[in-house]
């Protein structure tokens, strides 16, 4: 099994890079289908999106737009508390928005993004998103579209996710493990 080591952490091979390139394959035939003759917006959320948003837009051949975006928050408080959408710098009146996500775990920054895009009055707005933990997920949305792959409550890394800003680089997705 192929492990990687980052800080003192280990982890072990748990998503390799064809199944993923594989599902993205997939979803992108998916959206041209569905938002065929629509121009979606893409919004990918950063720092972890930046992998599979690339990946993703060279599967999707329909007109679109995309942007990226980034939570702040409040400093000295827990993830809960968002403070803004930083980056936007597009008017969603009346487009089709697709929110894409590396993973989506609580769903408390989810629930923010979404929130914050509904008041820019788009006429629909999905999410996409590579990696969902359904059952760490504290609300209920309707609007998750795509998913890539339901995992259990696993800390991973790779494929644009990290562990102390390591790891992004990694194409495979590895999960921690005892060392």
């Amino acid at each position: 099994m192929k492990q990687v080591k980052i800080d003192q952490l280990h982890f072990e091979l748990m998503i390799d890079d064809n199944q993923i390139q594989k599902r993205i394959r997939l979803i992108g035939v998916d959206i041209n289908h569905r938002y065929e003759n629509k121009n979606p917006v893409f919004i990918g959320v950063l720092n972890g999106c930046f992998m599979f948003m690339s990946d993703l837009l060279k599967q999707v051949v329909i007109p679109c737009e995309m942007s990226f975006v980034k939570l702040s928050s409040y400093h000295g408080t827990n993830q809960g508390d968002m403070h803004e959408l930083i980056g936007l710098g597009i008017d969603l009146k009346g487009r089709d928005v697709i929110i894409v996500e590396d993973i989506v775990d609580s769903g408390n920054s989810l629930k923010y993004t979404i929130a914050a895009i509904e008041k820019m009055l788009p006429a629909s707005v999905v999410v996409c998103t590579l990696l969902l933990k359904p059952e760490c997920l504290q609300y209920d949305f309707e609007n998750i579209q795509y998913v890539g792959f339901e995992i259990e409550k696993e800390f991973v890394v790779g494929y644009g996710m990290d562990y102390n800003g390591l790891g992004r680089n990694i194409p495979d997705i590895y999960k921690n493990v005892p060392a």
